[in-house]
């Protein structure tokens, strides 16, 4: 895959208020499709978000979830390893936080990042990625089949120019202070780095297929994933439990 071939920007000929109209349709869905999961209690959701910095995952967590009940539905935002899970495998911190059954789960970053920042900043080898791409590969489909967990992953795909743009907001507009950091530029710079690791990781780790979001406009980009969540949880066999159960 050729990120660099992919638009990531709506379809010229998608009209804007139409979009949002559907998303507001969409997203009036979601709650009722979650608390039939939270009662049934036989799937789970897991929601990964990656992308570069600024490519608005936070954005979707507050614009996508924001109508559905909290007692059937967190966010994990992955940091930097503690000192603790270093000394344990890669995926040893994130089998802990996958959801239960009849929970949504939602990863703003996620175990990707041990193949990704690792692999951009050196502290990786080319053998240790691939040892890791086929663990994760491993532990998606352990997971999806012995706990009935739905995964999907997006990738929100913004361009050089608007990460750039966002970056610099991030200074300029006070409510956006606190997001900024001194790096932030430096991981501008990388950016054909990334895009490379991006590229080895939807080679690699596509068993579970990932979606491609462009993400330039928050609007689409909401659509998109809205769209893909409330289509994936209508073709589950997911009903109210009755009395006679």
């Amino acid at each position: 895959m050729n990120l660099n071939g992919i638009s990531t920007e709506a379809p010229k000929s998608l009209d804007k208020e139409a979009t949002k109209k559907e998303t507001q349709k969409l997203l009036q869905k979601l709650p009722e499709l979650q608390n039939v999961m939270y009662a049934q209690d036989k799937y789970s959701l897991l929601v990964i978000l990656q992308g570069v910095d600024a490519s608005g995952k936070d954005g979707v967590v507050k614009a996508v979830f924001t109508g559905v009940n909290p007692l059937g539905c967190s966010v994990k935002s992955w940091k930097a390893p503690s000192s603790e899970e270093m000394e344990h495998d890669f995926l040893w911190r994130i089998h802990k936080e996958m959801p239960e059954r009849g929970t949504i789960k939602i990863f703003n970053r996620s175990h990707y990042e041990d193949v990704l920042i690792t692999r951009v900043e050196k502290w990786i080898d080319t053998d240790t990625a691939n040892r890791r791409f086929a663990f994760i590969n491993q532990f998606e489909k352990m997971v999806s089949e012995e706990n009935n967990t739905i995964i999907l992953k997006f990738y929100l795909h913004i361009s050089k120019k608007e990460q750039k743009e966002r970056l610099e907001e991030r200074v300029t507009n006070p409510t956006k202070n606190w997001k900024s950091n001194p790096n932030d530029m430096l991981v501008n710079e990388k950016w054909q780095e990334y895009q490379e690791a991006y590229e080895d990781v939807f080679k690699n780790c596509n068993d579970i297929p990932w979606i491609i979001v462009p993400s330039d406009q928050n609007w689409y980009k909401e659509y998109i994933i809205a769209k893909k969540i409330v289509e994936t949880l209508e073709q589950l066999d997911m009903k109210y439990p009755s009395l006679s159960n």
